[in-house]
């Protein structure tokens, strides 16, 4: 597995197949395992990048909260050192929030945009009040009810109830993570910036996508969608939070059929 050592970080990814530059960005608190199901069928006709932000996975958390301001340079650096001069980006909840800074920074280097089961709203004063007694929470308890928390808000009622093997992957995933990159990157999302306003400034194409059992609302994607002309929504169905793992087939058609038709 590729590494690059940020200024606090060493951060990891994978990248495979060949062809059209594509960036996956996966979901909080998971990592790149997240795009397993999904990888293959793209990797036949993109070249896919699919790093573990940091405090994820296998990458470093570095100093402080993981605010979309580091991962928007992270993801940066990751480009440049593969050589990434454009690319598609696809972003999923906090990878949304990710690619939305990046854009607001590098929108150079945005051919297309999906965004994922996320929001361009900042957090209420409420929901980040949640982020912030999270993180002290699990720094003096531990992750074991978080993750299990976790495991009840973000997966689909369908998958919670048909499909254990993916609860379980998910559960490993969140396991990998330690009290404090918890904590960091609960405190970086807490402090994350309203987007609405960065939605009429995207003029590249752009899909969004929602699940049909995901906690958000689904007047988040339509804002989403109402906002970036031209843009695309598609709903997955029997699928929440974590659509692209939960419904990879169906997640992998949209994708496939929406950059496929995107030129370089």
């Amino acid at each position: 597995m590729p590494s690059l050592r940020r200024d606090d970080a060493v951060l990891y990814y994978e990248v495979s197949g060949s062809g059209p530059n594509l960036v996956l960005l996966h979901p909080f608190p998971l990592n790149h395992h997240f795009w397993d199901q999904v990888v293959p069928a793209l990797s036949r006709h993109h070249r896919v990048l699919a790093p573990d932000l940091r405090g994820h996975g296998e990458s470093e958390l570095g100093e402080g909260p993981a605010t979309m301001a580091k991962h928007a340079d992270d993801l940066l650096a990751l480009c440049d050192a593969e050589k990434i001069q454009r690319a598609a980006f696809v972003g999923v909840s906090i990878g949304g929030y990710v690619l939305f800074e990046f854009w607001r920074k590098h929108r150079e280097r945005v051919s297309a945009l999906v965004l994922s089961n996320t929001r361009a709203t900042a957090e209420t004063e409420e929901s980040r009040a949640n982020r912030l007694r999270i993180a002290d929470d699990v720094l003096q308890h531990g992750t074991d009810a978080f993750v299990e928390e976790m495991l009840g808000k973000l997966l689909g009622s369908t998958t919670r109830s048909e499909r254990p093997e993916i609860v379980e992957s998910a559960r490993r995933m969140m396991q990998q993570m330690s009290p404090e990159d918890i904590a960091e990157v609960q405190r970086g999302m807490a402090e994350r910036p309203d987007s609405v306003e960065t939605l009429s400034s995207i003029d590249v194409p752009a899909l969004v996508t929602a699940g049909e059992e995901d906690i958000p609302p689904l007047n988040a994607a339509e804002l989403m969608h109402e906002r970036i002309s031209g843009s695309r929504l598609e709903v997955i169905a029997k699928a929440g939070h974590y659509a692209a793992m939960e419904r990879p087939g169906e997640y992998s058609k949209l994708l496939l059929g929406f950059v496929g038709r995107i030129a370089e």
